[in-house]
């Protein structure tokens, strides 16, 4: 599995701007309150249901109503677990105990409050360093991932919210009809 960017590197800030000036205010505001509460959830050690719905709403709208169906005790923590747990793999799958909530929401989570720098798993992410979505749910796909995200962030000094902007608007403005799904 051969990942490489569709576009120069040297277009990361360039894409990552264009995500945020063509987005939708309402949108804007939603995706604004999510690192808003990076602290509060680090401090914590794990999410509220209310956030857990916040992010869900933001990454998986259809979704994100099943999320609230879980305990509060649960949110708590499968999302405390997942936090502390060492392994890469073993983090992404403790989220996906959660009802409503998939590898691109669990990834979210990770990208958005992990103490380390987590990829969002995003069929428009993953067709922008050429790959097909099918491919997003095994071990080695994912630390492969995170590895080659990870190291085009920091070779350019971006943050990985900028990277996965980038990602996501590179292939949104690609178009749907030229992207195999």
């Amino acid at each position: 599995m051969k990942m490489k960017l569709r576009f120069p590197e040297s277009e990361i800030g360039y894409w990552a701007n264009r995500y945020t000036e063509r987005q939708k205010e309402k949108d804007r505001i939603k995706e604004q309150q999510l690192p808003e509460l990076k602290s509060n959830v680090q401090k914590r050690g794990y999410l509220t249901k209310k956030e857990l719905h916040k992010i869900a709403r933001w990454k998986s709208p259809r979704r994100a109503d099943l999320t609230l169906k879980n305990p509060d005790d649960f949110i708590k923590d499968i999302t405390k677990s997942a936090f502390t747990a060492t392994d890469k793999w073993a983090k992404l799958l403790i989220l996906t105990l959660l009802q409503g909530v998939r590898e691109p929401t669990a990834s979210a989570i990770l990208h958005l409050y992990d103490e380390r720098q987590y990829p969002i798993l995003d069929i428009h992410a993953l067709w922008s360093v050429g790959l097909p979505w099918e491919k997003r749910t095994s071990y080695p796909f994912w630390l492969e991932y995170i590895e080659f995200c990870r190291e085009i962030a920091n070779g350019n000094n971006v943050s990985m919210r900028e990277l996965d902007r980038a990602l996501w608007k590179f292939s949104s403005d690609y178009g749907k009809t030229k992207r195999p799904r």
